[in-house]
């Protein structure tokens, strides 16, 4: 079943929410406004028709830009959640078919009242279009220049950064993210541990983790709460349904095209990354071989953005 869905922005960037109503499948839980395309409909028609049975309103779908398709299954009946954000339309949005509407910031909305599928909607908005990660020969003697430098990222507007220090001890990364922590939520942006789970369930708000590929298969379930971000590595479209499976919140996909650092990694180039991010149920960042210059790129190739390392600072 091919469903679209509406994210309306208004200007105060808020975002318009819809309770499901009772006798509904997940009845009470709230979702973007939408439905399923009807026979041998165009998706971009399908929406606009949608938006006005629902709400009132009418959508130019040459004013939309395509979001995130999140490929979902409930139990037996799978289906495919095409959205779509607006930022324009004609008509104030009302309720027409009975049920609850809200406006709220995106990080405002609680994740657990979202039904499931909608949940990488949100995640989509939320997650900035650039991930930083900290270069791996950072030497443990230049904790004090890269609490400068991260701090500099953030002030400039960085949102999500990794801080992946392997030659560092486990407690002088903790240390270096717990001087960051009041700053980031400060400023609405996100700090990662490489790994570290139990660092990041310490220092709660504004921190989380990125796991290695080699963790998904050890987990069953989301390791933090949906308060904190959880970012997963991943090659190909086994990790990515792992990543998937235990509730990360996204994943990078590498390496797109080939790098130095990794010489012997076959790159997987535009076409494979998008087939595998578009068949992913969450967002996804390119990774390896790009850099700044090439996020509308990777934007049109399925990305949630682009994550790298030396190019990023």
């Amino acid at each position: 079943m091919h469903v679209m869905a509406g994210v309306l922005r208004n200007a105060q960037g808020e975002v318009l929410l819809a309770q499901r109503p009772e006798g509904k499948h997940l009845a009470g839980s709230w979702e973007f406004p939408g439905g399923k395309l009807e026979p041998g409909e165009h998706p971009s028609q399908a929406l606009a028709r949608e938006l006005r049975e629902e709400l009132g309103i009418q959508v130019d779908p040459a004013d939309g830009a395509p979001l995130i398709r999140v490929p979902w299954r409930y139990g037996e009946r799978g289906l495919l959640l095409d959205a779509w954000q607006f930022t324009r339309w004609q008509g104030l949005p009302v309720s027409l078919e009975g049920q609850a509407l809200q406006w709220l910031r995106p990080s405002e909305v609680d994740l657990a009242m979202l039904a499931p599928a909608d949940r990488p909607i949100l995640q989509a908005l939320r997650l900035p279009r650039v991930y930083a990660v900290t270069p791996a020969d950072a030497m443990p003697d230049q904790a004090g220049l890269w609490q400068a430098r991260i701090g500099e990222a953030l002030e400039a507007g960085a949102g999500l950064i990794q801080l992946r220090f392997p030659s560092w001890s486990t407690e002088q990364v903790r240390e270096l993210a717990a001087s960051l922590q009041p700053q980031a939520q400060r400023l609405g942006a996100y700090l990662l541990l490489n790994r570290d789970i139990e660092g990041a369930r310490r220092l709660g708000a504004g921190v989380g983790v990125h796991l290695k590929a080699s963790q998904l298969a050890g987990l069953d379930q989301r390791p933090l709460p949906w308060t904190q971000w959880v970012g997963a590595s991943c090659h190909d479209a086994s990790e990515l349904a792992l990543a998937q499976r235990i509730g990360a919140d996204f994943a990078t996909l590498s390496p797109v095209l080939a790098t130095a650092s990794h010489p012997g990694a076959m790159p997987l180039g535009w076409a494979s990354f998008q087939a595998l991010a578009e068949a992913a149920s969450l967002p996804v960042y390119a990774l390896g071989g790009v850099g700044l210059a090439q996020i509308q790129l990777a934007l049109e190739n399925g990305a949630q953005g682009v994550a790298g390392i030396r190019g990023f600072w």
